[in-house]
Parts: structure tokens; sequence; C-alpha cells
């Protein structure tokens, strides 16, 4: 008889031994990002990976790849989409190329603390209706991990809009984003957030935005010391996953794969809100100068940019503001 024909055999009769079923079960997923191998997005990842092994009972195994090693953020979002990695995490902005009204996520000043954005994330209507759009365009959002509110880091003081009057600032691929540092005054250039120390250490551009746990992961302050808290945009982290892997996955697989993301959020995002304050205190011990401007001159430049958003997006701008509001106001 041949080894073929009595697995058969075996299998047909029940008795096929479960090492050799779950070893045919296994499944190996990707998951790229462009935190550091020490940040918070790794850690969550990590634990991420960690929980859906459990779940699964090792069937699952998540490969964690850091640094941008797999992809920057939009080439990580297109590698979903054509199903070459299972998992990223990226700014919600990062997501709007394929999805246009995203862009008014990163609206200036929505939000005021971590606790008011994650009641957007999870109660908007309007963020769920946007989510839901995206599995017809490859990806689908399975968690909201977190990453924070954006601030600058320049390589001189930025006091005030009139600081900012001409000076070439980094920007990832985002229309509001971009709209914003018009506004304020800046010279927007679009760069890879990979590339972005090097850039700043050249003089191509004189800083760059992002929340404090990626300028610390990344140590954007080694290049560009002035850490200025204008705190302008809430910009956590989408967890998407490739609706080609999401539809090869069994209902029982799907489930597990959502707690481990949920869990996983739950992580990070009290991770990072509870760590920003050492992060400041030990970048300022390594040089960093922190500032904390009169945040008024900021809000008083972006006006412009929901003018400018309400042409291009018309009457999603004021609904997506009005549920924001109304989050800030019951958690003042």
């Amino acid at each position: 008889m041949t080894n073929t024909r009595r697995t058969i055999m075996l299998a047909s009769a029940g008795i096929l031994a479960a090492p050799a079923i779950a070893r045919a079960q296994a499944i190996t997923m990707r998951f790229s990002h462009t935190d550091s191998g020490t940040g918070s997005r790794q850690a969550a990842a990590e634990r991420f990976s960690t929980r859906l092994r459990d779940l699964t009972g090792g069937r699952i195994n998540v490969q964690v790849f850091h640094s941008g090693q797999l992809a920057n953020d939009p080439r990580a979002i297109e590698q979903l989409q054509l199903g070459g990695i299972d998992f990223t995490v990226s700014a919600p902005g990062s997501y709007a190329p394929h999805h246009r009204p995203l862009n008014l996520t990163a609206l200036p000043f929505l939000v005021d603390t971590y606790e008011q954005g994650w009641a957007l994330y999870d109660e908007s209507r309007w963020i769920a209706a946007q989510f839901a759009q995206l599995p017809a365009r490859g990806l689908r959002m399975i968690a909201t991990w977190e990453a924070g509110f954006r601030s600058f880091t320049t390589r001189a003081p930025l006091n005030s809009p009139a600081d900012a009057r001409g000076l070439r600032m980094r920007v990832f691929p985002n229309d509001m984003i971009r709209w914003i540092m018009e506004a304020i005054g800046f010279n927007p250039v679009v760069l890879p957030v990979t590339e972005v120390y090097l850039a700043i250490q050249q003089g191509t551009v004189i800083g760059q935005e992002n929340p404090i746990d990626t300028i610390h992961a990344l140590r954007f302050y080694e290049v560009a010391p002035h850490i200025t808290m204008t705190q302008h945009v809430y910009s956590p982290l989408p967890l998407a996953m490739a609706e080609r892997s999401w539809q090869r996955l069994n209902a029982a697989d799907r489930e597990h794969v959502m707690t481990a993301a949920r869990e996983a959020a739950a992580f990070s995002r009290n991770a990072v809100r509870e760590a920003e304050a050492g992060q400041l205190r030990e970048m300022e011990s390594r040089g960093a100068r922190i500032n904390r401007p009169a945040i008024g001159p900021f809000r008083d430049a972006v006006q412009s940019v929901y003018t400018r958003a309400r042409e291009a997006y018309g009457a999603e701008v004021d609904t997506l503001l009005a549920e924001a509001e109304t989050i800030r106001r019951a958690r003042a």
C-alpha cells in the first residue's frame, strides 16, 4: 500500500494524527509597519501576533516586520490590496488615496484628549461608514491602535505661525495635512517617513510633524530638537487587514483575528497615552527643547482649512465636525 493511499484511508477513518492536521492548516501571515523595533507599534504588533497564535493553538503565525523593512506606509497599503502582506497600521489619512473622504479624519483640532479621540473612532457613524467601504478596495479595518496627537519637531524654534513662513516642512501625502501646513505658513514637502531623518539632517526640510510616540521612536528630535506641542491633528492608527487574507479565513479564525486586534488596540491606546510624558522627559534629557506655545494663533491660522475642506468635500465636513463637537462636550 502506498503512503498516500494509507494517509487517505486513515483520514477517512478519522484516525489521522492531530499534529499532521495542525500542520496542514497552519497559516503564516505578514505584518508590516514603519515604526522602530522598540516603538509602541512593534510592541502592539507582537502582542497581536502572540495572542492570535494562542487563540488558534499555534495555527496562525504572524511575522512582524518593523522599520519599513517590507515597505513604506503607502506601499504597504498597496501591498495589502495585492495580498503581498496581510496587516499594516498607519495614520487614517494614509488610506485616503484609496478612499478620498478619509482625508477629513485629519481636520485640525477635531478632539482635545485621548479619551475624546478614542470615542470618535469607536462611536462616529461617519467614520464607520467610510471604513465599511474599504473592503471593496481590498482593505478591511479591524481595530484602531494609537499614535497620538501630531506636533512639530523643527531645527529652529517655532513659537507662532509667523516663524513658519516659507520654511520647508515634511508632510506625508495627505491633502488635509498639506492644507494645514500651508495655512500655518509652511512650504510642505512630501517624503516617506523612512527618509525624513536624513532629509532634516541634510537640510532638505527644516522639520516634520508627527505624534510624540513616533518622534521618540524614530529619533527625529536628534536632528530637529525643537519640539512644539501644537497637537494640531489627532492621528491614531487604524489596523488594516488585506481583504484577500480575510476572505481566506473561516468564521472562527476571523473572530480570533478580531479578538486579538481589539486586545492589542486596548494595549496600544493605554501604552501610548501613559508613555508620552516620559518620552518627552527622555528627549529633553538628550537635548530636545519642549515648547508649549499659545495655541490660539495656530487655531486661527487653520480656519481656512475648514472652508477649503467644505469646498472639496461638501456636507461631509460638517457631519464629522458635528460628531466631534458632540464627543468633545460629552467628555470635556
